[in-house]
């Protein structure tokens, strides 16, 4: 009797790991771009385009960032933001 192999399993790409000071700078910046009220284009991680928008709420209880893009409201995790960029850069 022919051996039947099962499906291989298909593991999802696991988000690198940042140290506190990496985590804490980031942080820091989406802070800042709070405050001033200013667009940033957010690289986010596993997604294929940047979001560029303007940050309208930090949620620490839900650890999400929610930004005003021209079309619509995203809300972000925090974890999944890998940089933060000003578009004047």
């Amino acid at each position: 009797m022919p051996e039947i192999k099962k499906p291989g399993k298909k593991y999802k790409a696991k988000r690198p790991t940042r140290d506190e000071f990496e985590l804490e700078e980031l942080g820091e910046r989406l802070v800042e771009a709070k405050q001033e009220d200013s667009t940033v284009v957010l690289t986010i991680w596993d997604e294929p385009e940047p979001v560029r928008g303007r940050i309208v709420k930090l949620d620490a209880r839900t650890r999400l960032v929610h930004v005003q893009t021209l079309e619509k409201l995203v809300k972000l995790p925090f974890l999944d933001i890998m940089r933060v960029d000003n578009p004047r850069d």
